[in-house]
């Protein structure tokens, strides 16, 4: 794992340049680094030495000298790639897939992401044709992002190596705050930064004489018509995930485990070949947000060793800034700064941990995957009934029973869908925000997904929403960011080109059942771990956000973030100080709206009024 920085153009000073970016994402990988540079192109590497530990340094070329290589993750099918080249007459002079990639340029160009099996995010400078390859992994593991600068396309493993570059404008993309206030993450191409771009997952860049080009390679859409019985999926499923956890420990290093209270983490934990799992949870006065009781249960089950730490609020709190920095973008999930911590805790024992991001979306583990199971008692209404009914709904007290299940009924699912997160409404965020932009509203911005879906059910229409935004907007965005903070190689053994081939033809009803997620998945884990972990609730991470927010310090700090210069910059004042004040009073519980705020004034103070520097 490593961080890459370059750009491509005729800037003097290239060697002074490069350095800066490289220094702003050393945390990536801090073992050694490596520069090329030519009349046409700067291309930086810093290194997290996992596998040839000895002979696996970047840049990397072929045979001549012509072929220049940086590369960001893990090619799992190297060794059954480097065997086809061979036989082809390529010559090898080193173990490390980065090799594997140069041999595979020269025989596939661009269409040598279609052979690759794993995580990456790499460019490779073809001397010859002047022209740069860049390419990002297909469900979007490993970032990329990239700006055109005064004639240069400069590009980075993070956002704060192209803030590095000279003239690189340092400006608040408006309509990615206003987006940002819906979904919690970052949600279009253009990043929180105005001008620079994030790299989509499934796609890649090409650059020569002056023209940019972006193509998507990957798409993952679901077809969920399998026929396979509960045995043969299951067979198949178990097969499959074996053989991927398997190519995932690929590696010259200890190798170690994220292990939280699910059934993701645990299979994955169970069959994982180490021996180190690592878990945090929170002090608390009830033991709501804390159970690490369960994580270490499962490790003695399965004879692993569990380290384990409890985050305090001061500690949440006080690393704010340090996370937000390293984030690049705001991410207003509070489980996010949990991840910080159990990396953290990871890195002072291993290089490498396996993790469970991905097997909610490709099973269907989220419970609001269930939503249009329990909508279709009122389905069979005609429309206009159940918007008549839903607008009496909306005259009843907020929190009382049965009143959100009316409102959602009578709306389709793109009307009421935008993925795990929806804070704000398109009006309320208009309203909070002091200008508003021209934003689309949610359901515009994913219309066309939807209708690359239109042919199926809701819940397959829902998972895919999610697998090519919240995925690589939130949940894979904060697990690169939070491990590589600590130089942490993370990997996701379910997030597998072999994994989806079978997870997308799952037919829902294998899927979900009446009082379960992720059945088939649940039936594949049963074998290996205890019956208390396959049939937990999926709960996410518990963080007591709404308690603090409740309590004097939490308020406190908050109020403050509020009543800032940066806060009436962007939002009225007065408006989310109420949000903040009907939290307290248990007017409505308002945390996750005002923790999306106070994410986003965090953010500006680091990288606007701070200059950016880690703490």
């Amino acid at each position: 794992m490593c961080g890459i920085a370059g750009f491509v153009g005729k800037k003097q000073e290239k060697e002074e340049i490069l350095g800066r970016m490289m220094d702003a994402i050393k945390h990536r990988g801090p073992d050694s680094e490596g520069k090329y540079t030519t009349e046409d192109v700067a291309f930086g590497f810093r290194r997290l030495s996992i596998i040839d530990l000895e002979s696996g340094s970047q840049p990397m070329f072929n045979e001549d000298g012509e072929i220049a290589l940086i590369f960001n993750g893990e090619i799992y099918n190297s060794p059954e790639l480097r065997e086809r080249f061979k036989a082809k007459g390529h010559v090898f002079s080193n173990r490390s897939d980065s090799e594997t990639l140069i041999h595979g340029y020269e025989e596939y160009g661009e269409k040598l992401v279609h052979e690759l099996r794993g995580m990456f995010g790499f460019a490779i400078w073809d001397n010859r044709k002047k022209r740069l390859f860049l390419a990002r992994d297909f469900f979007g593991i490993k970032p990329v992002y990239y700006a055109m600068i005064d004639g240069n396309l400069v590009f980075g493993s993070e956002i704060k190596s192209i803030l590095e570059f000279p003239g690189c404008p340092r400006e608040v993309n408006e309509e990615a705050l206003e987006e940002y206030m819906s979904f919690q993450y970052s949600n279009l191409p253009e990043t929180f930064f105005k001008g620079i771009y994030r790299l989509l997952p499934g796609h890649y860049l090409t650059y020569g004489n002056g023209e940019l080009n972006v193509t998507q390679y990957f798409d993952p859409q679901l077809n969920p018509v399998s026929k396979d019985s509960q045995e043969e999926l299951v067979k198949k499923l178990t097969d499959v995930l074996e053989d991927s956890v398997e190519k995932h420990m690929l590696a010259d290093v200890e190798v170690g485990a994220f292990l939280s209270s699910g059934v993701d983490s645990s299979y994955i934990a169970a069959k994982y070949s180490g021996k180190k799992t690592f878990t945090v949870g929170f002090f608390d006065k009830n033991n709501q947000y804390n159970e690490t009781h369960y994580a270490e249960q499962c490790a003695e089950y399965l004879g692993l060793e569990n380290y384990s730490h409890t985050i305090t609020e001061e500690e949440y709190w006080g690393e704010m800034p340090k996370i937000m920095y390293h984030m690049d973008e705001p991410l207003a999930d509070p489980a996010a700064i949990a991840l910080y911590f159990v990396a953290r805790e990871a890195a002072k024992q291993v290089k490498v941990v396996t993790s469970g991001e991905g097997a909610d979306e490709f099973f269907g583990g989220y419970t609001i995957y269930r939503e249009p199971l329990s909508l279709r008692w009122v389905d069979w209404l005609p429309k206009s009934w159940r918007v008549a009914v839903a607008k009496l709904a909306e005259r009843m007290p907020e929190g009382m029973k049965g009143r959100s299940y009316l409102i959602r009924a009578s709306r389709s699912v793109q009307e009421r869908f935008i993925g795990n997160a929806n804070i704000f409404t398109t009006q309320e965020r208009k309203m909070l925000l002091k200008r508003p932009t021209k934003a689309p509203s949610p359901q515009e911005l994913l219309a066309s997904k939807y209708k690359n879906m239109r042919n199926f059910d809701d819940t397959t229409k829902m998972q895919y929403i999610d697998l090519t935004n919240w995925l690589p907007g939130d949940i894979l965005l904060k697990a690169d960011k939070m491990s590589m903070a600590h130089s942490l190689e993370l990997r996701v053994p379910f997030l597998d080109r072999e994994v989806f081939e079978v997870a997308r033809q799952i037919r829902t009803g294998m899927k979900l059942k009446k009082h379960t997620t992720k059945f088939a998945f649940r039936r594949v884990a049963e074998p290996c771990l205890p019956e208390f972990t396959t049939n937990k609730k999926k709960l996410g991470f518990p963080v007591p956000i709404r308690v603090w927010l409740k309590e004097d310090g939490g308020y406190g700090r908050v109020k403050e973030a509020f009543q800032s210069e940066a806060a009436g910059r962007y939002f009225h004042t007065e408006r989310i100080l109420r949000l903040l004040d009907e939290h307290k009073n248990g007017v409505r519980d308002n945390s996750r709206k005002i923790w999306t705020i106070y994410t986003f004034l965090v953010w500006y103070q680091v990288f606007f009024e701070e200059g950016y520097k880690a703490a």
